[in-house]
């Protein structure tokens, strides 16, 4: 199955869907650049959304990490939600299940970033008021 990606805004938070296969090649690399894509246009708190991904190699696994880190350097988050059982499996035989956050359902995942960093002058400013 061809990997493909949608985004969606969930208040500050863009979580992306994902489907298909993260393997070597241009799935894996896909995934990375449409990261680094979104951190380009400002999106500092992602959430994937891996419920459609039914295989994942371990190039697809660097992808996950090398954007995981792209993202931290930038100042950002992302998270992950709604895995699979053969992605968990693949987490945990690996390990990687101790670097990533992961989510059980798109709620918990979006309210795991908190509150938007934008919104505390306004709420500083309305105190000093």
């Amino acid at each position: 199955m061809k990997l493909s990606t949608s985004t969606r805004q969930d208040g500050d938070v863009t979580i992306v869907d994902i489907s298909g296969r993260i393997v070597f090649g241009a799935e894996s690399a896909a995934v990375h650049a449409m990261v680094c894509d979104l951190l380009r246009k400002g999106h500092r708190k992602i959430l994937l959304n891996l419920g459609g991904v039914d295989y994942i190699d371990g190039t697809g696994l660097g992808s996950l990490i090398s954007a995981f880190t792209t993202v931290r350097k930038e100042g950002g988050e992302l998270k992950l939600f709604n895995l699979t059982n053969k992605v968990t499996d693949v987490l945990h035989i690996t390990k990687l299940y101790t670097v990533f956050d992961i989510m059980k359902d798109e709620t918990e995942g979006v309210g795991s970033f908190g509150p938007s960093l934008e919104a505390e002058p306004e709420t500083t400013a309305a105190a000093a008021a």
